[in-house]
């Protein structure tokens, strides 16, 4: 029961920090784009970057819960 629950917390914070990340960067990519609407390719592949990145972060948090409670 205890382990259960520990593998819930653990996943939760290791797939919440990723999820804020791309929440902010989003936020701060439509308010660019507001402010500065010719820099809008330059702002989108940041942008994909970022959320490439922040993904990657969350898959490797998730494969190394797995792998250390299998």
């Amino acid at each position: 029961m205890l382990r259960n629950f520990t593998i819930i917390i653990i996943m939760f914070l290791s797939t919440f920090g990723p999820a804020v990340v791309i929440a902010l960067v989003g936020s701060s990519a439509v308010k660019a784009v507001g402010r500065n609407p010719s820099a809008a390719a330059k702002i989108l592949s940041a942008m994909i970057i970022a959320f490439i990145f922040a993904e990657a972060i969350a898959v490797l948090a998730i494969l190394m819960v797995f792998n250390i409670f299998k």
